[in-house]
């Protein structure tokens, strides 16, 4: 076994074997060589976090728009009326719509579903709807609710501002032009129930 021996400046040594009349060093890699190599690794970690991760920095452009829709929803949290062009307003708000489908997850989804397919309640992920097909209208039902089925009002629970976000997030998957009203036995959900309890011929 050879001894170890610390080499003097410059000093190469090579391995005895040879290929082709090529031999191979046997010595320790420089310091800069190995530093490069290990801030490379580094950088790459650090790289791969920012951009693949955390989806990288945020752009001036991306920071102002965050800054303006936070202040559009203060604005539109001191709206004491509403009508649709505000509402569809709202809809297109993120930080509006973020707080209006946390309200929904918390509470109506267990009706309407997590993803709004229905289930005891109407199915909301569709253009079909069957007590208003405007924003306001369906302000009005989920603020008033529908006697004589299980749409309670909301209207003490949650109040006007919680419910317009929660109208701001039901409209933020909707097409303006594209929202039909429909009779209440043509909903989805009523012909899927009706047709899993039909009698079998």
């Amino acid at each position: 076994m050879k001894s170890l021996r610390k080499l003097a400046k410059n000093e190469i040594v090579l391995r005895e074997h040879s290929f082709d009349g090529i031999q191979e060093f046997d010595q320790r890699l420089p310091n800069w060589w190995l530093y490069t190599l290990y801030g490379a690794i580094v950088f790459a970690l650090f790289y791969w976090f920012l951009f693949l991760v955390d989806n990288g920095p945020k752009t001036d452009a991306h920071r102002l728009a965050g800054q303006l829709d936070v202040l559009d929803a203060k604005k539109f949290a001191a709206i004491s009326s509403l009508d649709d062009k505000t509402l569809w307003a709202m809809s297109r708000n993120h930080s509006f719509v973020e707080q209006g489908e946390k309200t929904y997850q918390s509470i109506c989804y267990t009706c309407h579903g997590v993803s709004l397919q229905g289930g005891i309640g109407f199915r909301l992920a569709d253009n079909l709807w069957v007590h208003a097909n405007t924003p306001l209208g369906i302000f009005g039902v989920i603020n008033q609710g529908v006697p004589g089925t299980g749409m309670q009002s909301w209207a003490n629970q949650l109040g006007p501002q919680k419910i317009s976000q929660v109208v701001a997030f039901l409209m933020s998957k909707q097409d303006p032009n594209d929202m039909k009203l429909i009779p209440r036995e043509q909903e989805p959900t009523i012909l899927a129930k009706n047709a899993a309890t039909a009698p079998q011929p």
